[in-house]
């Protein structure tokens, strides 16, 4: 495709509580600049409103998959995620999104990338902005995919089939700082990587119960502050360096959970108060509540008998499958980690991008693969 090609085939879905637009990699320019300047016209960014394009106003809204054959033996398809920003002109690719992860299998079997299989297909995908793998599984009845069923999750009205995504233990250190506890401005942190750089803290020590709505969190300004302080400066301790323009890692508040669950969490990704919790984020969230010393630990209620953790959030919750093992050198290290989402097809055809002459902007893309 050339970058001036004023049509591009899009599949736009829910991939489980975010929605993107899902694009082969064939059907976008192959260097980052251009494709990153075209998917900001697509998205209608750099508009608070995104009116000119198809994203929804929020960061949940404004993401694209783009997927590829994988040459990786180990996986069928590639995945990489693009986080597009609302209201300025940038494009992210350093982090990953365990939600629209949720409908790259089925994406994959719509454009004929993994034959379906009966009753059900599993799709083999590598996470391209971490290296890391998932399996998704998911029902294709006569070698169609089914999104009808009776999976629900919270943050998504209604139910629908579920998709079952397996993650096998990550390369990275559970523990990117080493330690099971940081001290960062005298708050006590526990900074984990279970697929999403995530920094655990409890809301008590903020000056926060934990409980307020996301919107009651984004207009608290000094709690704004304090975590953007914390932020840079767990962005150092785990070896990402400056993360000033990124939008990892992301702090998650964590108190006693109210509904049954082993927590209540509030997200911040990085600045917006996340209307519920993203999948990657819950993977990390689940792995520190059971390391032992940890922050989530003295707060977490855990059934000793089950690997199931019920995360709470802002709409509801999300159950994950969660165990531990060790290292050589005796570290905590994840096991298993599995959570049922779901995804659905909104709409396949084809999206005119916004005019390139009309476009406010040159996009500033965060992502370092230039």
């Amino acid at each position: 495709m050339t970058p001036g090609l004023e049509e591009v085939p899009c599949l736009l879905m829910r991939g489980g509580t975010s929605k993107g637009a899902y694009f082969l990699a064939d059907d976008l320019p192959g260097r980052p600049a251009p494709r990153d300047e075209l998917l900001l016209r697509i998205m209608g960014s750099p508009d608070e409103r995104q009116i000119d394009g198809l994203g929804g106003a929020h960061p949940l809204t404004s993401k694209v998959a783009v997927v590829s054959p994988s040459t990786d033996p180990r996986a069928d398809v590639d995945y990489l995620f693009l986080q597009v920003a609302v209201e300025r002109p940038e494009v992210s690719a350093r982090q990953n999104c365990g939600n629209l992860l949720a409908g790259v299998g089925p994406f994959a079997v719509e454009r004929g990338l993994v034959p379906a299989e009966e009753p059900e297909t599993s799709v083999r995908i590598r996470m391209v902005n971490t290296g890391d793998y998932a399996t998704a599984t998911f029902p294709t009845p006569g070698g169609r995919v089914r999104y009808t069923g009776n999976a629900e999750i919270s943050g998504v009205p209604g139910t629908a089939a579920p998709v079952v995504i397996e993650f096998p233990p990550s390369a990275h250190p559970l523990l990117p700082t080493g330690s099971v506890r940081d001290v960062i401005d005298g708050v006590p942190v526990t900074c984990v990587d279970n697929g999403m750089p995530t920094v655990l803290v409890a809301a008590g020590s903020l000056e926060v119960t934990g409980y307020e709505t996301p919107r009651e969190l984004e207009a608290d300004v000094a709690l704004a502050d304090r975590l953007r302080a914390i932020r840079l400066a767990a962005g150092r301790l785990m070896g990402l360096g400056d993360v000033a323009d990124t939008t990892v890692p992301k702090p998650t508040l964590l108190a006693p959970p109210r509904s049954g669950g082993a927590v209540t969490t509030r997200t911040f990704i990085p600045v917006r108060c996340h209307t519920s919790i993203g999948v990657l984020g819950a993977a990390s969230v689940a792995a520190g509540l059971r390391i032992e010393g940890s922050v989530g630990a003295e707060i977490a209620v855990l059934d000793s008998g089950s690997d199931r953790i019920r995360i709470e959030h802002p709409t509801g919750f999300l159950d994950i499958e969660s165990s531990l093992g060790r290292t050589a050198d005796g570290l905590p290290s994840a096991r298993r980690t599995a959570v049922v989402r779901t995804a659905r097809k909104i709409f396949d055809g084809t999206v005119f991008p916004r005019s390139a002459e009309t476009a406010p902007m040159s996009p500033h893309p965060l992502g370092d693969q230039r």
